[in-house]
């Protein structure tokens, strides 16, 4: 899909009907390293939409890759923008020796930066309620997608991005890196194989369900576009608590409420309930029922499977994130650990005969080379999808108060038409999914 005539043609085209793009300047293969590395026409042109907390870290893997470029950012907030965009062509200068070297464009509208086409693919860093609609639109515009966790606000747009990536056959990568530490996918294989015999439980420790915003009303920032901020969400005054401009280092709260995201259920959920669902084997389906801790015997808010699993929110020994127990052993994993009982599971080799899961080392690294080879990634749209539907689900149950019949198939509700109601939420117009 980079090939030189293929990237040339869009962008004298483009440019011949519009007049509105000058074609972005191709750093040159020297500056990126030694000689065997991807020449230009072969160079991941990326753009990146959202300069925030989570930015920082993708930006500064992404311009120590060789084989990107990145060449576009979006942000609705001015003074951040700029401080990505320095930080942008001040790398590509340094490293060609070319002081005020410049060739990373800007964009306040998401929807200019992907009517770019040279563009290969997008990494999108915004707030949750945003995910949906740009990750589409992304793929619309012919763009491959890296898109933060959680996939989408509500489960109707995660199955409508699912539909998306099948559609316009866009490789897609959910940010779940957890999928690619060695821990999290030994101890699935553990679980996969058998070696903790038959799955009673699973615990998986994470903060709760969202609450509804009552923060005060503050002056916007001039620098900020915040109704474009807001977009599909329900409007509502600035606040710096949902979009601090003082201090970019500082973690914004956005996802602590509904409008936005879906709490700590649906923000560390989608990392934890995601390994609890691979375990299990069922990225492409989820629980039967969801009882609330009100309806639960542990008072837990509870999961059941088809296979007799529980997945319990919370209720632990908390010495990891996810603690999976067996007939014959559990294990725990969380970032930087991972313990057993017996501890003899540690030591656990594999055989030719043994089931193996998908390897990823790098979960950005695996994502470009998948853009380069049209595999699927680790965590493609429906995986990421059905993780925070798991998630989407507890916090519906927890909302409602009752039990939960739930059809992982059809994706509804059993017989009840007032939970139907909240798979899917009014979006403010323009914007639809």
């Amino acid at each position: 899909m980079m090939a030189t005539t293929r990237r040339g043609f869009l962008r004298g085209a483009f440019t011949a009907a519009t007049g509105a793009v000058a074609a972005p300047l191709i750093l040159p293969s020297r500056i990126f390293g030694a000689d065997g590395l991807p020449p230009p026409s072969e160079r991941i042109a990326l753009g990146i939409i959202g300069m925030g907390k989570m930015c920082s870290g993708h930006l500064g893997n992404l311009l120590g890759r060789a084989e990107v470029q990145v060449v576009a950012l979006c942000d609705v907030e001015s003074l951040r923008l700029e401080v990505c965009r320095k930080r942008v062509d001040d790398a590509y200068a340094a490293r060609a020796g070319q002081p005020g070297y410049s060739a990373c464009a800007v964009y306040r509208d998401f929807r200019e930066l992907l009517a770019r086409p040279d563009l290969d693919a997008v990494l999108i860093a915004t707030p949750t309620h945003w995910h949906a609609l740009m990750s589409i639109a992304a793929m619309q515009a012919g763009k491959d997608v890296y898109c933060e966790k959680p996939l989408a606000l509500t489960i109707q747009e995660g199955r409508a991005v699912v539909t998306a990536a099948q559609r316009y056959q866009r490789v897609f990568q959910t940010g779940s890196q957890q999928r690619s530490d060695h821990k999290f996918r030994f101890a699935c294989e553990l679980v996969r194989n058998g070696r903790l015999g038959r799955i009673d439980k699973i615990h998986v420790n994470v903060g709760g369900p969202p609450e509804l915003c009552y923060l005060p009303a503050e002056p916007t920032p001039a620098t900020l576009d915040w109704d474009l901020w807001l977009g599909p969400a329900p409007v509502r005054a600035y606040h710096h608590v949902l979009c601090p401009l003082d201090n970019y280092d500082t973690w914004p709260q956005w996802r602590s409420y509904w409008d936005f995201c879906g709490g700590g259920m649906t923000d560390w959920g989608a990392h934890h309930f995601d390994i609890a669902q691979w375990a299990l084997g069922m990225d492409d389906s989820g629980p039967l029922e969801i009882l609330p801790p009100e309806g639960s015997p542990e008072k837990l808010l509870t999961y059941r499977y088809a296979n007799g699993t529980r997945v319990f929110h919370g209720g632990a020994s908390a010495e990891a994130g996810v603690e999976i127990h067996g007939t014959e052993g559990r294990i725990g994993v969380d970032r930087g650990v991972l313990v057993a009982k017996p501890e003899s599971l540690l030591r656990t080799t594999w055989g030719p005969h043994d089931v193996r899961l998908y390897e990823s080392q790098d979960h950005v690294g695996n994502w470009l080379e998948c853009i380069r080879t049209r595999r699927e990634t680790i965590c493609p749209a429906l995986v990421g999808h059905r993780s925070v539907s798991v998630c989407h689900l507890g916090n519906l149950a927890y909302r409602l108060k009752r039990p939960l019949a739930w059809d992982p198939v059809r994706e509804r509700f059993v017989d009840d038409a007032s939970a139907d109601r909240f798979l899917a939420r009014p979006m403010r117009a323009p914007w639809v999914v």
